[in-house]
């Protein structure tokens, strides 16, 4: 789950990383109030969407009195910033800036291990930096006790810091970050940029941070960090049921059982749906049971959708056999009723296949088609999906 900035911000000053003192609205009278609130002589009035480039957008503006803030965030509250309407800004104090920093801490999933980065220059795209002069950019690996008073030192050091008393400061900051990264189950905090003052203080100007979704379970209060208003009503609607779904902009849904199975099935149908113009509408996998309950809810979210025009079931029996899978599919049909009047394309292999196939045989249904590939089931999809 990735967090807004001004969430991000609060996690950090949690955790003794210094930031500027913010509010976040929803109208332009709720900034004008929140600008006076913190009668500061410059202030930012930045969207609060979950995205990059945000400045690039108009998203981010300065105000030096109540009523220009109020205009500004007049201006940004309704913008569109790459996909995303901005519903809320944030009204947060100024820095008289004298440099700023690049600092992250990630999980660099290909090596399985966490991994900081640094550089002294920040405020501009890291990955442009990255590619254009990479010696400007520290990576370091970290062990399992992440960054401590020495780890963090030479963090600093790496990236080319020099100023003992910046070094010191510094530090601490990269200690909380990490400490943060760490105590809420993060899979990447950053922030772009860190600056020092003019006065010699460290502040965390912007932040970053990507919560890992598997740990929700060890942070309850994790739940009031998610926006409903902005979350996929049909990934809402999967979640509640324990389904593994996301949702994608196509025409065919796909059902399977397996992370890789469901994988392989959104390249062949993508490449199957070239010749017609559609395109996978989803990701769900059904995982190791195939009752006709998470069938029916499977389909149901499915169906759900008004841009999918055909299902691809691709199940491989395993320790939940074919004869399963197919008697899921029947009672599941029975169950959606009148909601499950889109075709739907059904291949099933591995344990107990024969026995599988006869079941939906015999059951007739209407709207179901049995094929004995992947990638004619694809093919069939895409075909339905495009009216053919």
């Amino acid at each position: 789950m990735d967090l807004y900035e001004y969430q991000a911000r609060n996690l950090f000053e949690a955790y003794g990383v210094p930031v500027l003192p913010g509010i976040v609205v929803e109208t332009p009278e709720e900034a004008q109030k929140a600008a006076e609130k913190l009668a500061h002589p410059l202030m930012v009035v930045k969207a609060q969407v979950k995205t990059g480039g945000r400045g690039k957008a108009g998203g981010v503006k300065l105000a030096h009195t109540p009523q220009e803030a109020r205009e500004k965030a007049e201006k940004i509250l309704g913008m569109n910033i790459k996909g995303r309407t901005v519903r809320q800004v944030l009204i947060a104090a100024g820095a008289d800036i004298a440099c700023e920093y690049y600092f992250s801490i990630l999980l660099d999933r290909s090596n399985r291990r966490h991994l900081a980065m640094c550089s002294k220059e920040g405020g501009m795209e890291i990955e442009q930096l990255a590619k254009e002069r990479p010696e400007a950019l520290a990576k370091v690996p970290l062990s399992a006790t992440g960054i401590d008073e020495t780890v963090a030192r030479s963090i600093l050091k790496e990236a080319g810091f020099e100023d003992e008393e910046l070094i010191s400061k510094a530090t601490a900051v990269l200690k909380g970050l990490w400490n943060a990264y760490q105590g809420e189950d993060a899979t990447l905090v950053e922030v772009n940029p860190l600056v020092s003052t003019v006065e010699g203080e460290i502040i965390a100007l912007d932040g970053k941070v990507t919560l890992d979704d598997n740990a929700h379970f060890r942070h309850p209060s994790h739940e009031e960090l998610l926006d409903k208003r902005t979350e996929n009503p049909l990934e809402a609607q999967a979640k509640e049921k324990g389904l593994n779904y996301v949702h994608l902009d196509g025409q065919v849904g796909i059902i399977g059982n397996g992370a890789g199975l469901v994988m392989s099935t959104l390249d062949v149908v993508a490449y199957a749906g070239e010749e017609y113009g559609v395109k996978p509408a989803n990701f769900l996998d059904i995982g190791g049971g195939a009752s006709a309950q998470v069938m029916a809810d499977g389909l149901d979210v499915i169906l759900s959708d008004p841009q999918v025009r055909s299902v691809f079931v691709n199940v491989f029996g395993g320790i939940t056999a074919c004869d399963q899978v197919a008697t899921g599919i029947v009672k599941a049909i029975e169950i959606l009723g009148d909601k499950a009047t889109k075709p739907l394309v059904v291949r099933l292999d591995g344990n107990s296949v024969e026995v599988g196939r006869k079941i939906l045989e015999e059951a007739n249904l209407e709207q179901v088609t049995m094929v004995e590939t992947m990638d004619a089931g694809a093919a069939q999809a895409a075909k339905l999906a495009a009216g053919c």
